[in-house]
């Protein structure tokens, strides 16, 4: 995960909307079931997808009243844990 594309990510949403986010992930997942799909690209797509659910993850936070700079912090520290585990 990136925090760069989830702070950007955060910023589309407070323009925007959530629910761009949401439709972007279910265009993605949908793409994910083209059988003509090399490994690399694949990958890409799974990167995409697990910053853009990072996002609304962080975001939630941020909508229950943590800081936005806290929520993405705490988000990181508990990634960067379970990747350590």
């Amino acid at each position: 995960m990136r925090l760069p594309i989830i702070k950007h990510v955060l910023g589309f949403i407070e323009e925007n909307d959530e629910d761009w986010v949401n439709e972007t992930i279910e265009l993605l997942e949908s793409m994910t079931e083209i059988s003509s799909l090399k490994d690399e690209e694949l990958d890409v797509i799974g990167e995409l997808l697990s910053n853009l659910h990072g996002t609304l993850e962080v975001n939630q936070m941020i909508k229950n009243g943590m800081d936005k700079k806290e929520a993405m912090n705490a988000f990181m520290k508990r990634v960067t844990g379970a990747i350590d585990n």
